[in-house]
């Protein structure tokens, strides 16, 4: 499977997608903010990855705004949180095969690079 979660009004997941050579031709691409992410499709995710904290990005704006920043967040909570508030979830997610590359870092992005 290739599958890239993404916010298409982000720009930079527009600037990784691009640099990637990412196309709907190549990959099956998911807008979060259009087709919201299922429980199903997140616990896949959290298999792969390890932990929905892995998943989960502190820059979203509601992050302090909702006092989460405040509060000893489990895992229960942050698969919660992502399933209720696209913006929870750390963008772009890229999933080839058995491999997952979560978020926009440098090194993230070179090795999805890699193996597409």
């Amino acid at each position: 499977m290739k599958k890239i979660y993404h916010l298409a009004t982000c720009t930079t997941c527009q600037r990784i997608i691009k640099e990637l050579g990412i196309t709907p031709k190549k990959m099956e691409m998911q807008d979060i903010k259009t087709e919201k992410i299922t429980a199903a499709q997140l616990d896949e995710m959290k298999k792969m990855a390890g932990s929905y904290e892995a998943l989960f990005s502190r820059v979203a704006l509601k992050y302090r705004a909702l006092g989460l920043n405040e509060m000893k967040l489990t895992e229960k909570d942050y698969r919660k949180y992502i399933l209720e508030e696209y913006t929870f979830l750390k963008r772009p997610v890229i999933i080839v095969g058995d491999r997952i590359f979560i978020g926009n870092s440098p090194k993230n992005v070179a090795a999805a690079k890699g193996v597409l």
